[in-house]
Parts: C-alpha cells; sequence; structure tokens
C-alpha cells in the first residue's frame, strides 16, 4: 500500500467522494451535496490543508485531510485532521490506522506540536484515536427543540 499526496486526477476523485465520507462520519445525520463539499473543502487547500491518499494496486482505498485550525481561545495554530475515510470494501484491514500514522508524522513535520480532530458521538473511528493517544478535550452537546 502507498500513502502519499494525491495527484489532481485522484484529488477530483477523492472530492467526488466525499459526500460518502462525510455521511459514514456523521453517522447518516449529514448528506452533503457536491457543492457543500467544495463549499467546506477549498477554502481549507486554499488554506494550505491537503489530502493523503492510500492507494494498493493503482485502487484508491481511502484517504485522510490534514491541516491547521486555530484554537478559538489562544488564536494558537494546531495541526487539524479533518476527514479520514476508507472505503467500504476495505475497511477492517488496519488501513485507518496506516492513514492517521501517516497524517501524524506530516503534521509534526509542519512543525505542529498538538493535533486536534472532531469527531460524532457514536463513531467508532473514536476508538482508533484513542488507541493513537488522542483524548477528549472539549464536548459539544445538543438538546433537540
Amino acid at each position: 500500500m502507498d500513502i502519499r499526496k494525491p495527484n489532481d486526477l485522484e484529488l477530483k476523485k477523492v472530492i467526488s467522494l466525499s459526500p460518502q465520507a462525510v455521511f459514514d462520519g456523521t453517522l447518516g445525520e449529514v448528506e452533503p451535496t457536491k457543492e457543500k463539499i467544495d463549499q467546506l473543502v477549498k477554502p481549507l487547500l486554499e488554506k494550505g490543508s491537503y489530502y493523503l491518499i492510500a492507494k494498493e494496486n493503482d485502487k484508491l482505498i481511502g484517504w485522510i485531510l490534514i491541516g491547521a485550525s486555530k484554537d478559538q481561545f489562544t488564536d494558537r495554530m494546531n495541526g487539524f485532521i479533518y476527514e479520514l475515510f476508507v472505503i467500504e470494501e476495505f475497511r477492517g484491514n488496519g488501513i485507518s490506522k496506516m492513514l492517521m500514522r501517516a497524517g501524524i508524522d506530516h503534521l509534526k513535520q509542519d512543525g505542529y506540536s498538538e493535533i486536534r480532530l472532531s469527531a460524532f458521538a457514536g463513531n467508532q473511528a473514536i476508538k482508533l484515536y484513542e488507541k493513537l493517544g488522542f483524548s477528549i478535550r472539549t464536548v459539544t452537546m445538543s438538546l433537540q427543540l
């Protein structure tokens, strides 16, 4: 398996599949349009965020979107993992862990001393994040009216 930055064609493929990644990551609560993905992702890419893709036998199997985020209280810049996704047929093979480790390594090389991410409560990936050393820092709560 190869983990690296995508070329332009691969980037288009990732962005075209991102609605499914957001749908899965939000446990089916959010079903974004391609236009909404463009609204979310383009500004991140323009500000220096980037994807790392996992490919095997020339087939895209997953990706991670990493970049920077400013702490709202301290204005300190931190590394941030915006998206992690493995195509369903390839899940259960440790690919998420490999993508996370590659993303962490890249963010460390980019000079960040802290990395953050957000996940929906109940997302199975939280177990992986905890195994990799992430801990809960804030909790967002919701009240349905």
